[in-house]
């Protein structure tokens, strides 16, 4: 088992920053792959972007270059870099990790409310 608990969430006017933290506890060896994952109200859950081990990136097309995604190895801790915000990023956003890129769901945080205003 993983356990994931996230930190960092809040409120910010558009054009702003946060940065989101995601502590991994456990069986940290079996989260080769660590991502986060957001759903705004009355919406699906949909993925931002991931890290693999080798510290390969993704990220949703939304995001890109304006997030990024990074982790401390040493720490057990991912992060989520977020600038440049807009009304539309407004949702909980969630840590998530598993064993390989293909499934980077196993284990969920409770997640983290980010809130946007124009």
């Amino acid at each position: 088992q993983v356990q994931l608990v996230e930190s960092g969430g809040g409120s910010v006017q558009a054009g702003g920053s946060l940065r989101l933290s995601c502590a991994a506890f456990g069986y940290t060896y079996s989260a080769n792959c660590m991502g986060w994952f957001r759903q705004a109200p009355g919406k699906e859950r949909e993925g931002v972007a991931s890290i693999d081990s080798d510290g390969t990136t993704d990220y949703r097309d939304s995001t890109k270059g304006r997030f990024t995604i990074s982790k401390d190895n040493a720490k057990n801790t991912l992060y989520l870099q977020m600038t440049s915000l807009k009304p539309e990023d407004t949702a909980m956003y969630y840590c998530a990790a598993g064993p390989h890129a293909a499934y980077c769901s196993a284990y969920w945080g409770q997640g983290t409310q980010v809130t946007v205003s124009s």
